[in-house]
């Protein structure tokens, strides 16, 4: 340690093998180079040991010492040092153990009534920042970094996580939605396999692929190769009408080959006569006579004219609240299909109609069947939340 403290301040040493320089008073220097070289020799020399020793060490000395060898020899063989081998040997007799104990670290900058105070305020506000929580903790005198305050929520099983976007449900659409839970938690399955979903959809001619990760290196962010296509509204849509029941998909109508002008505009005229070509072949198709129609509560569907038409066929309609998309299985349904539609590549609306048909009825029983079967579990969990959406 002294030669290495000479050599770092400049000072002469008696070793001739290293080059020495002059200054400009005379006085000998060692080179820089040379020096960092001693000291690191110096550090080898030493075997500083940084860790604890194994258990297998801490072993190997009891079965010596129980062999009646000396602390010496015990410390020469296994290479450590004699105080290290008789502070072991000592824990042993007084302890019984070998293990290390836990050391208390450096001490918690917060305290319990802290860490409660900091999980209150995520409680209550959970889209709170840890940045205003600090803040809110330095005026009451409380002065921890934002790392910290990370560490307490973690500790507590809270993480990050970006919000997911749901439809706003009123009071009014939550308690109808609740009471329609309750009243048909208990239908057994052959009730839901009595039932003709039914549901609009908009198809885009380029489905979106999400976020994709891409291998590259830096700057080359905007290379072709590393960078994905975007087209405005989907590069082209048509607007869709579908059913599906228990036993499989049923028809997939295109609104702009109903319409007399050729467009995707749907009204209460479009929609009853889409219903009266397609509801009774379908249901006679994959239910049988007897069969309810399920819809929502689109204007459409619920215009006077629409509701004077399902008078007039003497259907069973399901009463269904509203803003319940994610009790509906066909929604499910439509995201199989569509993902499907993610390998394809149709040029032009009408490619897009023939590879959306060939997608839907790719469908399976098995899919369609495990979709309904699934109701009980979506009313459970509106039931769980009380009315908001859920999950599905």
């Amino acid at each position: 340690g002294q030669l290495a403290s000479q050599l770092f301040h400049g000072q002469a040493c008696d070793i001739p093998s290293l080059p020495q320089l002059q200054c400009a008073d005379k006085r000998p220097r060692v080179n820089f180079k040379c020096a960092i070289c001693i000291w690191n020799l110096l550090l080898s020399t030493l075997k500083l040991r940084t860790k604890e020793l194994s258990l297998s060490v801490k072993q190997a000395i009891i079965r010596l010492k129980k062999q009646n060898k000396p602390i010496r020899e015990i410390a020469r063989t296994l290479g450590v040092a004699k105080t290290t081998v008789w502070n072991i040997l000592k824990k042993k007799e007084c302890t019984g153990e070998l293990s290390n104990t836990k050391r208390p670290g450096r001490p918690r900058k917060t305290t319990v009534v802290e860490d409660r105070r900091i999980l209150s305020l995520v409680k209550k506000t959970p889209f709170t920042t840890v940045g205003q929580i600090k803040n809110n903790l330095q005026e009451v005198g409380v002065c921890v970094s934002k790392s910290t305050i990370k560490r307490r929520l973690h500790q507590s099983e809270y993480r990050g996580f970006t919000t997911r976007c749901k439809p706003l449900v009123s009071l009014k659409n939550r308690k109808a939605r609740l009471e329609f839970a309750k009243q048909h938690l208990t239908k057994p399955s052959q009730f839901w396999n009595k039932i003709l979903w039914t549901d609009e959809t908009t198809i885009n001619l380029y489905q979106s692929d999400g976020k994709r990760r891409v291998w590259r290196r830096k700057l080359t962010a905007h290379n072709p190769k590393h960078t994905t296509s975007s087209v405005k509204h989907g590069g082209g849509s048509v607007m869709s009408w579908a059913c599906m029941a228990a036993n499989g998909t049923g028809s997939l109508v295109f609104i702009d080959d109903v319409t007399a002008d050729k467009s995707s505009r749907m009204n209460s005229e479009v929609f009853r006569t889409i219903l009266s070509a397609h509801i009774q072949p379908n249901a006679a198709e994959l239910i049988g006579r007897r069969f309810t129609v399920q819809m929502d509560n689109d204007p459409k569907h619920t215009a006077k004219a629409t509701k004077e038409f399902l008078k007039g066929q003497k259907w069973n309609v399901m009463q269904w609240p509203s803003q319940s998309p994610d009790r509906n299985p066909i929604e499910h349904a439509f995201y199989l299909m569509k993902t499907k539609l993610k390998g394809k590549c149709p040029k032009n609306k009408q490619e897009l109609k023939t590879v959306a048909v060939e997608a839907w009825q790719s469908i399976t029983r098995d899919e369609t069947q495990r979709l309904v079967m699934s109701m009980r579990s979506r009313l459970q969990a509106v039931i769980d939340c009380k009315g908001f959406a859920t999950k599905y």
